[in-house]
C-alpha cells in the first residue's frame, strides 16, 4: 500500500495494518526517511509539486491512500493532478482513497448533510478540495480504478498535536452566543484511520463518505463540554458582530458555516463501528 501525505493519520493507518503488508510512503523530506523506516514504512522521496519526481510511484502499489493537502493558495489542486497522472501511466492502481474535507459542502444553515448534497464551497480552501475530488473521480473513470472520497470534519485525539481544545481553553478564546452559534462536526483520529483502511478494501467506486462521529453539537457547546471534562473555565460567549474584531479570519471562517453531517453511509457500507462515537468518549481519555 502507498500512502501519500503520511502525517499523523497516515502513521496511524500504517500502524493498524497487518504486519505482512508492505507499506510505502511518499515524503518530500529526506530527513523523514529514518522516522518512517523505524515505523516499518518504506520511504520514497518525491514532491507532489514536481511531477518529474513522482515517476517511481507508477504501478508501485495496488492500493493508494491520498491524504496530502492541496497548495495553500489558488482554486485548484495541481498536486492531485500530478499524482493521478503518474498513477495512470501503468494503470496498476486498484483502489484510491482520497481524504477531502467537509468544507466542500459550504454553509448549510445547520441542515443535516448527506453525501448526495451538491457541493457549494464557500472558501478557496474548500474550492481546492472540490477540484481535487473532481480529479480523483476523473482518475477512477479513466483508470478503471475504485476511488472513494472521504469528507472529513475536525480531527481530534489526545496524542495528536493540537488535537484537543485545551490550548484554546487556556487562552480563553471566545465562542459565539447560542443564537449565533454554528453546528460543528468531529472525528477521532483513530476512527478516521480505521475509516481509511475500510474504504481501501470496502469502499464502492466513485463513492463519497462522510467520516464523522455521532455528536450533534454546536461549536460553543463543544468547548463547554471540553472545559467541564478538563475541570477548566468555560470560554466566554460573544455576539457574532463582536467576533469580527476579536478573532482571526481563519477561525471566523469556521464560524460562518453550520452543518450536521450524516454518517449512516459510512457505517452501513464501510461496516465501521466507531470506537469513539461522540467527543465525550474521545475527550475523556485525554
Amino acid at each position: 500500500m502507498l500512502i501519500i501525505g503520511c502525517g499523523d493519520v497516515g502513521l496511524r493507518v500504517a500502524a493498524m495494518l497487518p504486519p505482512h503488508m508492505r507499506v510505502l510512503a511518499l515524503t518530500s523530506s529526506a530527513a523523514r526517511a529514518p522516522e518512517l523506516r523505524a515505523r516499518g514504512i518504506v520511504p520514497l522521496v518525491g514532491n507532489l509539486d514536481t511531477a518529474a519526481s513522482l515517476g517511481r510511484l507508477a504501478g508501485l502499489a495496488p492500493r493508494v491512500l491520498h491524504l496530502a493537502p492541496p497548495p495553500g493558495e489558488g482554486r485548484g489542486d495541481p498536486r492531485t493532478r500530478n499524482l493521478t497522472r503518474t498513477l495512470l501511466r501503468r494503470g496498476a492502481t486498484a483502489a484510491l482513497v482520497y481524504g477531502s474535507t467537509s468544507g466542500v459542502y459550504g454553509d448549510c444553515g445547520g441542515a443535516m448533510v448527506r453525501e448526495t448534497r451538491a457541493v457549494a464551497p464557500g472558501t478557496q480552501r474548500a474550492m481546492r478540495r472540490t477540484d481535487a475530488e473532481a480529479t480523483v473521480r476523473h482518475f477512477a473513470r479513466i483508470g478503471h480504478a475504485r476511488a472513494s472520497i472521504l469528507r472529513i470534519p475536525g480531527i481530534y485525539a489526545p496524542d495528536r498535536e493540537g488535537g484537543t481544545p485545551r490550548e484554546r481553553l487556556q487562552r480563553a478564546t471566545p465562542v459565539l452566543h447560542a443564537d449565533d452559534d454554528v453546528y460543528t462536526n468531529h472525528v477521532h483520529a483513530d476512527d478516521l484511520a480505521r475509516a481509511c483502511i475500510a474504504a481501501l478494501w470496502r469502499g464502492a467506486t466513485q463513492r463519497v463518505y462522510n467520516v464523522n462521529d455521532d455528536s450533534v453539537l454546536k461549536m460553543g457547546d463543544y468547548f463547554d463540554l471540553a472545559a467541564d471534562l478538563y475541570g477548566m473555565p468555560r470560554p466566554p460567549r460573544i455576539a457574532r458582530d463582536a467576533a469580527t474584531g476579536q478573532l482571526p479570519l481563519s477561525l471566523l471562517s469556521f464560524m460562518s458555516e453550520s452543518r450536521r453531517m450524516d454518517n449512516a453511509r459510512m457505517k452501513r457500507e464501510l461496516c465501521l463501528r466507531l470506537r469513539y462515537p461522540t467527543v465525550r468518549e474521545g475527550l475523556r481519555v485525554s
